[in-house]
């Protein structure tokens, strides 16, 4: 316990370190205080007067006792926000009691280092977060991305997106957000695949034709990935916006099944078909080959392309192509083999980008099937590897150097 008469000694005394512990003991007493209004009042009153302190050792004092209360007096708080930078930037980013508005009309005037004491704040709002990414700052911005617990506006995701696509930096903060729309995912995914063409590191070690394969591939895979987290949600608007912008093609509509990625092809014949998602689901479930056909001319679909989806699908239907990669390379063998006896060796025009696709997709689908299998199957087996025996025997003979 401190008297009074003793606490009023220590707040005129000479030393500032003597006035430092009044003030933070007065701000300690105000918070805690249970007695008479009477020394509420008076305790409010000697917080007061130490904003008037001319040590900054003082004020910071006082501004230390009080920025972690919610109880704290409002205009004390706001009257230390405009003292020294030390004691302002403490206050910015720790106080509860400030509020938006207390903070957004000083964002436009307040320079970088005060900004990023708000960034740090354990509460930032969407409407706080957008008015520090307003001020242009890229490292202000990334330290607000780079924050999951703040939540910021999609339109405004989206237009970082676009803006800052070609930053690095950027990119990564902005794809490690769960909350970036499916669009604006898709674009920086583009991106990233930009930057690796021209990259030299990767030109040199993939030949052109190569490259363009592999990110061609990666692309596509990228683009029905996102599809299938979107269909997930029952989000169709990725789809109508790909439709919208001519991103749906056979090519693409081939590797959402040859990639597990069914959900996102239902969802693309939905929107193609204009067509209800259930109703979609049930054809690709147990729908007739009429049926499905139906279904396909109505998505704008020739023949010959209808008559290979509808072969893919009876064959889909019999296997996991979400989780077993075995199963879509005997799926993809099968229709290839099937087209190609059906047509005796001679594919027609209009398949042969789909059937070229395909031979891509089965040598990338038969390795991956084949990882691991003489592995798993050496460390079972009992018998010895049988070997050839072209009945020679004796010891072979090296000839003479």
């Amino acid at each position: 316990m401190v008297a009074y008469q003793e606490f009023v000694s220590l707040s005129h005394s000479p030393d500032s370190e003597d006035r430092g512990s009044a003030a933070h003991l007065s701000a300690l007493a105000y918070l805690n205080h249970t007695g008479p209004a009477d020394e509420h009042a008076a305790l409010y009153a000697a917080l007061i007067g130490f904003l008037d302190d001319p040590s900054v050792k003082v004020r910071a004092a006082l501004a230390y006792g009080l920025m972690h209360s919610l109880d704290a007096p409002r205009p004390i708080m706001l009257a230390l926000l405009h003292d020294s930078a030390v004691i302002a930037r403490a206050v910015l980013q720790y106080s509860p009691v400030l509020i938006d508005a207390d903070l957004i009309g000083l964002i436009r005037t307040l320079d970088v280092g005060m900004l990023t004491s708000i960034s740090q704040r354990t509460h930032i709002s969407s409407r706080l977060a957008a008015a520090l990414i307003a001020r242009a700052d890229q490292q202000l911005t990334l330290r607000l991305l780079r924050r999951p617990d703040v939540v910021l506006a999609h339109s405004l995701l989206t237009s970082l997106a676009h803006a800052h696509g070609d930053d690095a930096s950027m990119r990564g903060a902005l794809l490690a957000r769960a909350d970036l729309p499916a669009a604006a995912r898709l674009l920086l995914v583009q991106k990233v695949s930009d930057a690796l063409r021209r990259t030299r590191l990767v030109k040199g070690a993939l030949t052109s034709d190569r490259l363009g394969r592999v990110l061609r591939d990666s692309g596509d895979t990228a683009l029905s990935a996102i599809g299938e987290r979107e269909a997930g949600h029952a989000r169709p608007e990725y789809v109508a916006e790909l439709v919208l912008t001519d991103r749906l093609n056979t090519r693409v509509l081939l590797h959402a099944v040859v990639t597990g990625h069914v959900m996102f092809f239902a969802d693309c014949l939905a929107e193609l078909a204009q067509t209800p998602r259930t109703k979609v689901f049930a054809l690709l479930e147990s729908g007739s080959r009429a049926a499905l056909n139906a279904l396909l001319a109505r998505c704008g679909l020739g023949e010959a392309v209808r008559n290979l989806f509808a072969r893919l699908v009876m064959h889909a239907r019999a296997t996991d192509l979400a989780d077993d990669a075995g199963a879509r390379h005997y799926v993809v063998t099968a229709l290839t083999e099937e087209l190609i006896a059906e047509h005796d060796g001679v594919i027609p025009e209009e398949l042969e980008e789909a059937f070229a696709y395909l031979s891509e997709q089965n040598i990338a689908l038969a390795r991956k099937a084949a990882r691991g299998v003489m592995a798993g199957f050496a460390a079972g087996a009992m018998a010895p590897m049988p070997m050839p025996f072209d009945g020679a025997e004796g010891l072979l003979a090296l000839p003479a150097a």
